[in-house]
């Protein structure tokens, strides 16, 4: 996951937000780039030329705009499950309870009485689905909004999912929404 910023002609910069080493021992790489346009509100998919560059920055070029498209970056799910987040540090350190209100392939929402902050990474665990073992998803807050009775619900993004980790998400995300579809 990345966030395509400097945009100028059809050159860009990719920055990574993963902290994992993504491509190693390549110089260029043809990519077809899935994104979403905050401003048109609508999914975007790009081609272009990426060169791995240092500091997780990629250089890409000859960058074209295949689509535009009403789809979100990623399908989300509207869930109401219990969940947990374990901080590893600060004064809330420790595996807390909260609910899971929604989730995606790049993300979750979720509530919860503990306070929590912009930037604090967290590992989120969920069972889906009841016959699915638990899903764990190292995450990182990116929105805060305080809500009434002293409850918060946070935006978050995963990080360092691997491509074994976001195809199991779909998997579970889809299984999840064909049960949910099948008691309505």
């Amino acid at each position: 996951m990345a966030k395509l910023m400097g945009l100028h002609g059809d050159k860009a910069e990719l920055h990574q937000y993963s902290e994992a080493a993504i491509v190693k021992d390549v110089e260029t790489i043809h990519a077809r780039i899935r994104g979403y346009s905050d401003y048109e509100r609508k999914a975007v998919y790009m081609e272009g030329i990426i060169t791995p560059g240092p500091k997780h920055i990629w250089q890409v070029e000859e960058l074209t705009i295949v689509r535009v498209g009403n789809d979100r970056a990623f399908f989300r799910l509207t869930t109401n499950l219990d969940a947990t987040a374990t901080m590893f540090s600060g004064l809330a350190m420790g595996e807390k309870p909260c609910k899971l209100l929604n989730i995606s392939v790049g993300g979750a929402s979720v509530s919860s009485e503990y306070r929590y902050h912009e930037g604090d990474k967290f590992l989120l665990k969920v069972r889906l689905l009841e016959d699915r073992p638990e899903s764990a998803m190292f995450s990182q807050i990116v929105r805060v909004v305080e809500k009434d009775e002293g409850k918060f619900e946070y935006g978050c993004r995963f990080l360092e999912l691997t491509e074994v980790d976001q195809e199991q998400i779909t998997r579970n995300i889809f299984a999840a929404q064909r049960q949910k579809r099948g008691r309505s």
